[in-house]
């Protein structure tokens, strides 16, 4: 009887030692998969960055106000181009920075992490700040979390444009967080589907995004969404608030709450209809450059904007 107590006892132990390994080698050729899938999709060109996720510094001589604005997670300046062309266009001197990790190779993106992304923020912002007296921050996404964070150090910024942005997070998505480590070993990358994200379907074919994250990039993800949602009630400057009521990954209860929050006496919350999460990209997104630049113009001539 002993023996075949031992017996069994080996026997599991061994079945243990399959199941680890054989979830280890499964990680390792699901990295390997998504690495080449994501470098076939998206090859860098020069300086390792791949085309078209380029910063951006559109300058503007005599502009009397600087914007910095600031993209998505794993996303990249294109989602905001268009944008960053239109403020120009507009009389405004305009820089969006690409985030570190981001428009790069995927074990690039894997490798950064919150501190440097909020670093790249507020060193955008500081740049800015050193050509203009009057700055302002727009941020898409995890760009309006940064935003946010950045606002609130900065008691003189001129004005904050939050596009739908990432200031809390579903209790599913803080279980992964939770258990990223292990989660990491079996699954170093996590898919994702951007048709809801983005409606137009020849946006979403533009866009430049992974499709691909990692347990690990979540967590900080999470870290940056808590510290912006801790921030805003310190933000001080004319905010406005841009958000879609068919946001997939923003509730619009969460939208309100967050606006709630907002320390500025002078704020405005615009819910839409009709696109998804990528607002800048999206079917809304000539409404939403026409109410930023209206915002951000309104705040240069030092017009008072209610709360909406």
């Amino acid at each position: 009887m002993e023996f075949v107590h031992t017996l069994l006892s080996v026997t599991t132990i061994l079945a243990i030692v399959v199941v680890v390994v054989a979830l280890w080698m499964w990680g390792i050729w699901q990295k390997r998969m998504y690495h080449r899938r994501v470098g076939n999709r998206f090859p860098v060109g020069a300086f390792g960055i791949i085309p078209g996720a380029e910063p951006l510094s559109l300058s503007a001589p005599g502009a009397a106000m600087g914007v910095v604005v600031l993209h998505g997670f794993g996303d990249t300046p294109q989602t905001v181009a268009a944008l960053a062309r239109q403020l120009r266009e507009s009389g405004f001197d305009v820089s969006a920075p690409l985030l570190p990790g981001h428009g790069r190779t995927l074990e690039a993106f894997a490798s950064s992490n919150g501190s440097e992304w909020l670093a790249s923020a507020r060193e955008a912002h500081a740049a800015m700040r050193a050509r203009h007296a009057k700055v302002a921050l727009v941020g898409l996404s995890l760009g309006g979390a940064l935003a946010a964070t950045v606002a609130a150090d900065d008691p003189e910024l001129a004005a904050l444009v939050l596009l739908a942005p990432y200031v809390d997070t579903p209790p599913m998505l803080r279980m992964l967080v939770r258990a990223a480590p292990a989660i990491g070993v079996v699954m170093p990358y996590v898919g994702g589907d951007a048709s809801e994200s983005i409606h137009d379907p020849e946006a979403r074919a533009e866009a430049l995004a992974y499709g691909a994250t990692t347990p690990q990039l979540v967590r900080e993800l999470v870290r940056a969404a808590d510290a912006a949602r801790a921030a805003l009630p310190r933000v001080t400057a004319p905010t406005l608030y841009m958000q879609s009521k068919e946001d997939n990954r923003i509730t619009e209860e969460v939208a309100r709450r967050a606006f709630a929050m907002l320390g500025s006496r002078t704020k405005q919350l615009e819910m839409l209809t009709g696109c998804g999460h990528v607002l800048t990209v999206d079917y809304c997104r000539e409404h939403v450059a026409a109410k930023v630049i209206e915002w951000l113009r309104g705040v240069e001539r030092g017009d008072e904007k209610g709360t909406a």
